[in-house]
């Protein structure tokens, strides 16, 4: 009598498959992945439906992207995977600045400016803001030579690849520390705004009736030699939607005062390879 298969050995043997992998990292990723995608089919007890379902969706998400709009980064911010890939990579001491996500309207290249410039263009009818503060390390020590590139949506609550109104590398600069490790920069407050709810991603919200708001925030990505690089937001803590972000990016730490002409905010980085004592 034929023994049918189970599911057991079905993934035993789609495992068996990277056996001659000569590439242990990719062997730990795809086995994991191969394990736990099979478990959730099994669990969720996926139709055949639902499957062709959720491969129209990821064939819809990558017909959204483009050089300037990358949905399936989007996909991974609502979904939190963006996220927790920012925690698990980063890490921080109880001392260091909260990463949280990229987000998918990074650009790199922006301009670099002199300490002080605007990253609004001059017609900006934006609320004036300077952002100031110092980069420096969980010891107090400033850090000399930290490339700060900072990016936010105008006023309107668009970046710069969304609208054909703005001139490119509107609302970014970079910016590079002296020896006192200071960093000052004027912009606009920045505003509320829904993430782009005109792809899969926005299908997806509608139909699980969630939110598509961000609340106020602008970029920043910190680099300087030795240290871990660092990748945050500075949120308007004046928001309402603080406790709905979209992409689950908000931390309490974030969160600053933009109510006045400043805001202040030191960043502060790991020594790279440093982790926080368990």
């Amino acid at each position: 009598m034929v023994t049918k298969m189970t599911s057991k050995e079905h993934l035993d043997e789609v495992l068996a498959s990277y056996r001659e992998c000569p590439n242990p990292r990719l062997v730990q990723i795809m086995t994991s992945l191969t394990a736990h995608l099979l478990a959730f089919v099994e669990e969720t007890g996926l139709t055949r439906d639902e499957w062709m379902s959720g491969i129209e969706f990821l064939t819809a998400t990558g017909k959204k992207c483009d050089d300037e709009r990358q949905e399936f980064i989007l996909l991974s911010d609502v979904l939190g995977v963006s996220m927790l890939v920012e925690m698990v990579n980063q890490k921080p001491t109880d001392s260091a600045t909260e990463p949280t996500v990229l987000g998918p309207f990074y650009r790199p290249g922006g301009p670099e400016l002199s300490m002080g410039d605007s990253i609004a263009p001059d017609d900006s009818d934006g609320q004036p803001l300077i952002f100031s503060g110092m980069v420096r390390n969980a010891s107090g020590e400033p850090l000399r030579d930290a490339h700060l590139e900072v990016w936010q949506t105008s006023p309107e609550g668009f970046y710069d690849v969304q609208d054909p109104a703005l001139d490119p590398m509107s609302y970014r600069g970079n910016f590079t520390t002296g020896v006192d490790g200071r960093f000052f920069f004027e912009t606009v407050r920045p505003v509320d705004y829904q993430i782009p709810t005109d792809g899969p991603v926005g299908v997806l919200l509608r139909t699980s009736a969630r939110e598509s708001w961000r609340p106020a925030h602008t970029h920043f990505l910190v680099t300087c030699a030795g240290y871990k690089t660092l990748i945050t937001h500075l949120f308007d803590a004046s928001s309402p939607h603080l406790h709905s972000d979209a992409v689950f990016g908000v931390r309490e730490s974030l969160a600053v005062d933009m109510n006045h002409d400043e805001a202040s905010f030191d960043l502060v980085l790991d020594v790279a390879g440093e982790s926080p004592v368990n």
